[in-house]
């Protein structure tokens, strides 16, 4: 295969100047460019003329890619499941929410499934006599809201931020669809799920068997992230004892009391915001 190319003018004993490719070339030696060639279509104005170039010049020289080389198939960069979760794109978004402000409330459409870039997310159930119950804290790198992928249509509890907040929402569909392709993502899903799963029952089995005290130090426990990998967080962002209480299944008077006892003995220290010491582990190993 050659290649036809107008050569706008001559610079000098087997040279050719700039050309009409859609781009400038250098001038180079017409024998290492091409072979000169005849007008097929008639005489060209003085100074113009042809020249013929290999495909493989044209690939190489000028990098213009062969029919070959444009059938040879991309490689796909490899998935990174937290710059997905990270960023927006297909089928997903970023939400900016407020101390306070709903994300979700019960009973709207479960189109979605969402994941907690930064801040913390409360989640909550409401009877019909309007007793509220606080089901789970959320903090950063949960996801949240994926009852709509298991048949759900309506969201059956609310979700609220605590603090400032940012949530990647992720269109059901496109989740699914993520899921299906991108097994580092779906490892990570199920084993959220599987956390989430073991958490309700462990909170079953403690509002059925342990008393006041220690529901409420267990949950302090928890929202301090102990038995995490990482680090836990000794210093809780600031939480109402209404809060507690509702999580626990108590009144705001019981939690109150408590409190002050753990304070008392050190456990918990408080003021605006509540620090948890070690030394709580002794209400919850304590039998």
């Amino acid at each position: 295969m050659r290649i036809k190319f107008y050569c706008g003018r001559f610079t000098g004993p087997g040279l050719c100047g700039s050309g009409h490719i859609g781009r400038s070339s250098p001038a180079l030696p017409v024998s290492v460019l091409g072979t000169l060639a005849y007008n097929p279509d008639g005489p060209l104005p003085e100074g113009m003329f042809y020249v013929q170039f290999t495909e493989v010049f044209m690939a190489n020289s000028l990098s213009i890619s062969s029919p070959r080389d444009r059938l040879k198939p991309q490689k796909k960069s490899p998935f990174d499941a937290q710059v997905f979760l990270q960023s927006v794109g297909a089928s997903r978004r970023v939400a900016e929410f407020q101390k306070k402000q709903t994300i979700f409330s019960q009973g709207d459409a479960a189109d979605s499934v969402m994941y907690v870039q930064k801040g913390s997310v409360k989640l909550t159930v409401i009877n019909e006599s309007g007793k509220e119950a606080v089901v789970a804290i959320l903090s950063s790198g949960d996801f949240f809201g994926e009852g709509g992928m298991a048949g759900q249509t309506l969201r059956i509890g609310s979700a609220t931020a605590m603090v400032p907040t940012t949530v990647l929402i992720i269109e059901k569909d496109e989740m699914t669809r993520v899921l299906h392709a991108e097994h580092e993502l779906a490892d990570r899903f199920i084993l959220h799920m599987l956390a989430r799963n073991i958490r309700v029952e462990a909170d079953l089995i403690d509002q059925l068997f342990n008393s006041t005290e220690k529901r409420l130090a267990r949950t302090l426990l928890l929202l301090a992230r102990y038995g995490k990998e990482d680090q836990p967080e000794r210093m809780l962002q600031k939480i109402s004892q209404e809060t507690l209480a509702e999580m626990i299944g108590t009144t705001r008077s019981r939690v109150n009391l408590f409190m002050n006892k753990f304070k008392r003995l050190g456990f918990i220290e408080y003021k605006g915001r509540i620090k948890i010491n070690k030394s709580l582990l002794t209400v919850v190993l304590h039998e």
